[in-house]
């Protein structure tokens, strides 16, 4: 991709799953990569499997105070974000009439509060330097009914709303813009779906299997390179047909 040498790359939720694959996709791209993580034990990982990565920051992305502590110092250590993958994310799959208080509470600390205080650090500091790039991970989810995450889902579709919003507010000198995967193969995926069900999922997808995270990063090195510099404001989806005939509601 034109324009990711040198560039600068924060990743939130960037120690595993499509993060990780992110942080790989940029480092081939000759990217410097910082990941942002609050699992020590996926970061220490993911720093001995990608020993180039600049830095595995530790923070919750839904305590402010970490989130500003957090990308101070990765501006110490690469000097300057020039792109933010805004990728942190939880779900816990449950019937609606079964969500607690503390369990709604606590995916949208993560899923959209968590994302507003990243983007908003992140803007103030690309506003300042006059550029920059910000992409966040949104969901089919978010844009389609999907039983068993109703909080999940929520969060979402407000992540698309914000991102639209920072869009029109930020441009021109800050691109913004959201990724809406499908299903995607990821240890949080694997974690919550059994063989059987994963299986039932492929076969109401057109192509009959669920995306893989690199390719989730692809789409992620793509807009954030300058081959995608007039693209700002809008969703992508990478669902592998899915959501294109109402397959998703079934």
């Amino acid at each position: 991709m034109r324009g990711l040498k040198a560039k600068r790359i924060l990743i939130t939720g960037g120690a595993s799953g499509i993060g990780a694959a992110t942080a790989a996709r940029f480092l081939e791209e000759g990217s410097v990569v910082c990941i942002l993580d609050r699992d020590a034990e996926a970061r220490n990982k993911i720093s001995r499997e990608i020993p180039s990565l600049k830095g595995a920051i530790a923070a919750d992305v839904s305590d402010l105070e970490q989130v500003q502590s957090a990308f101070a110092e990765a501006i110490q250590l690469m000097g300057g974000v020039d792109v933010l993958i805004n990728n942190a994310g939880i779900s816990i799959r449950h019937n609606f009439l079964d969500i607690t208080p503390a369990e709604w509470d606590k995916v949208i600390a993560v899923n959209l509060t968590g994302v507003f205080y990243v983007a908003q650090t992140a803007a103030r500091h690309m506003m300042e330097r006059g550029s920059g790039v910000i992409l966040q991970t949104a969901s089919t989810n978010g844009v389609m009914g999907y039983p068993y995450y109703a909080d999940y889902n929520a969060t979402k579709a407000g992540v698309i709303e914000l991102t639209k919003s920072m869009a029109l507010e930020l441009a021109p000198k800050v691109r913004v813009c959201a990724v809406a995967p499908g299903y995607v193969l990821t240890p949080m995926q694997r974690a919550e779906y059994t063989d059987e069900m994963l299986e039932q999922v492929n076969q109401k997808i057109p192509l009959r299997r669920h995306a893989q995270p690199e390719e989730i990063a692809a789409l992620f090195a793509f807009l954030a390179s300058d081959d995608a510099a007039n693209m700002t404001g809008h969703v992508y989806t990478c669902d592998g047909g899915e959501t294109a005939g109402g397959l998703a509601s079934r």
